[in-house]
This record gives structure tokens, C-alpha cells and sequence, in this order.
């Protein structure tokens, strides 16, 4: 392993124990792996970071849609390889496709889906109405620390892709 394999394995490996960390303590895992990102890697700004509040639990807490650490994901490789928007004119930035297509590619492998409610029913059995306090608190216990790990893995991943910021 080169220096610089050590160095990458290392930050994901903290962004990975940082998401972990942060979904346990706090939840809203498209801010844990935005906020792991940017405390490793760079680029996310606090601003993406709280925007992606209301995309936790397949959005809105409602789990249909996808699972909101992807989706954290995602945002984190486009704060990098993102088409800026003063160049929206200037093609379709293929690089943050491939570069997406990857993450989500890795994540239904490891998982068999990408919804929210899918991740809800591998964990625990069935899915839960996120909005009722009862059927929340039990699915945390349910599925235990398995979204935090889901989280940290998008994040080791999301860091794996991308290149330190030079400060």
C-alpha cells in the first residue's frame, strides 16, 4: 500500500467512525455523511449540509424515496464534481454521473435496494410510519445501529472517490 492508499484509508475510515458516530447520536443521516465529509475531505458546505435536512427518511421522514445517507452522498460528490450553476449551458458533467452512478451502484449491491423503505424492511422486518413518535422510536430499536452503519459506509465511500481539499 502507497502513502498516499494509507493516507485515503485512514480519512475514510474516520469519516466512516464520524457518520457512524453522529447517526447514532443525532440522526438525519444526510447531515452525518455531509458532515463527515466535510470534516475529512472538504467541499460540503454548512449550507448544503443543513439544506439536506428534510431529505432524512426517504425524504420528509415519509421512506419512499431514497434512503437519505445515499442521498448525502450524492450531495457530497456534488459539491465537488457538480455542474456549477453559471455553467448549467456547458454540457451535462458526465463526470458527477459516473462518479454518482458508482455510489449508488456500491450501495444497492451492499444493500439489495436503495428506498428508504426498503433499508427499513431489511433491518427490522417491515417498514414503519416515521411520522407516528411510537412507530419512530420502535424502529430505532429494531434496527439497532444498521442506518448508522449504512451512513458511514456512504461516507467511507463518498471519501474513497474524492481527493482532500487543498487548504
Amino acid at each position: 500500500m502507497t502513502d498516499g492508499q494509507k493516507i485515503k484509508s485512514s480519512l475514510s475510515q474516520q469519516a466512516y467512525d464520524r457518520a457512524f458516530d453522529l447517526d447514532i447520536k443525532y440522526g438525519c443521516c444526510p447531515q452525518c455523511v455531509l458532515t463527515a465529509v466535510k470534516e475529512t475531505v472538504g467541499y460540503v458546505t454548512d449550507e448544503t449540509i443543513q439544506s439536506s435536512h428534510a431529505l432524512s427518511g426517504g425524504g420528509a421522514l415519509m421512506g419512499d424515496g431514497i434512503c437519505g445517507a445515499l442521498t448525502g452522498g450524492l450531495l457530497a460528490l456534488g459539491a465537488k464534481k457538480g455542474r456549477p450553476a453559471d455553467k448549467l449551458h456547458k454540457g451535462r458533467g458526465i463526470s458527477n454521473f459516473n462518479a454518482a452512478k458508482k455510489l449508488v451502484e456500491q450501495f444497492d449491491n451492499e444493500f439489495g435496494g436503495t428506498s428508504c423503505k426498503h433499508l427499513q424492511e431489511k433491518f427490522s422486518g417491515r417498514t414503519w410510519d416515521m411520522w407516528k413518535a411510537e412507530e419512530y422510536n420502535n424502529f430505532s430499536e429494531a434496527r439497532g445501529d444498521q442506518c448508522a452503519h449504512a451512513t458511514g459506509l456512504v461516507t467511507k465511500w463518498v471519501v474513497d472517490t474524492l481527493k482532500p481539499e487543498k487548504k
